[in-house]
């Protein structure tokens, strides 16, 4: 008689129930502060709640007034998406590009190289740093530096105008997400193994693209796919350096994303559903985003 694959699954699981125990205790805190808060979040999204009345079941409502008659929201996602598009691929290849280099090196110089890409990530609120840089006084340093050379006689308001802030807040975010996904590219690099590249230069492999594409991307496939779900996460999650650089909120919402947006409602105006809504929206797009990315690292050797 065929087994079931319900009776095959409890088999397995049962051969390695000392590994599922092990799991247990993540699993568990994933459960209850990831999983949770996600579903319980899309199933407010459908109320009215604004945390001193009983929710009120309102159905599409808040999904209606997000995508047809908030103006602010549209500003927000065509900002996000410019993050997200820019960002997002600029910086994914920019680190593995300076991965697959800096891999070449001596292992003293690669790990010095490493260590200067990686402190961005690791250093806190250090784009606090480009505050000085954009200043809009004299003495900001590219104020300065343009009023010396002669290319300006006053100083630019560079944080405070909407013509410049969006392209000064996509510069820093790509120089500060150049660390995790760089981190992780090194990690795969490392693992190649390289006795598959000597059968390919057998095999026909003629030059390092071609050792590039049918050796080494297909070698790290969990180093891509994790680099690309920090980046997804980094570009559409983008907040605290446009409030930081552009304030909240910024001019005429020039630098407003979907976060700040959900900030603005969740935190300042307790409009909870509505915050939901927006939560919901985002989730989706990074979703979307999660899903095209893994279905174009599939064709990765190919």
């Amino acid at each position: 008689m065929k087994e079931s694959v319900w009776t095959r699954n409890w088999r397995e699981i049962k051969k390695s129930k000392h590994h599922y125990i092990l799991m247990a205790p993540y699993m568990i805190l994933f459960f209850m502060f990831t999983v949770i808060p996600v579903v319980f979040s899309m199933i407010l999204s459908f109320f009215y709640f604004n945390m001193l009345e009983f929710p009120r079941f309102v159905g599409l409502q808040n999904y209606s007034r997000l995508l047809l008659g908030d103006d602010v929201f549209m500003i927000a996602l065509k900002n996000t998406l410019m993050f997200a598009v820019i960002t997002g691929p600029v910086s994914y290849i920019a680190c593995f590009l300076f991965a697959w280099i800096i891999n070449e090196l001596s292992p003293k110089i690669r790990a010095f190289m490493t260590l200067v890409f990686y402190a961005p990530s690791i250093a806190g609120n250090v784009y606090f740093i480009w505050l000085i840089f954009f200043s809009g006084d004299a003495y900001g340093y590219l104020n300065g530096f343009l009023m010396k050379t002669g290319f300006i006689l006053e100083p630019v308001q560079w944080l405070t105008n909407e013509q410049y802030i969006l392209t000064i807040i996509i510069i820093v975010q790509l120089w500060l997400s150049l660390g995790t996904s760089f981190l992780a590219f090194i990690a795969g690099l490392q693992t190649v193994d390289h006795t598959l590249i000597e059968a390919g230069s057998i095999d026909g492999i003629k030059n390092r693209w071609q050792e590039l594409w049918f050796i080494t991307l297909p070698s790290m496939r969990p180093q891509l796919m994790f680099g690309a779900v920090m980046q997804i996460t980094s570009s559409f999650a983008v907040a605290d350096v446009a409030i930081a650089l552009a304030g909240f909120p910024s001019v005429n919402y020039a630098a407003h994303t979907i976060v700040t947006h959900l900030m603005d409602y969740g935190t300042i105006r307790f409009e909870m559903g509505y915050a939901s809504a927006i939560a919901t929206v985002l989730f989706g797009l990074m979703l979307g985003a999660n899903l095209l990315i893994q279905k174009l690292l599939r064709k990765v050797g190919e």
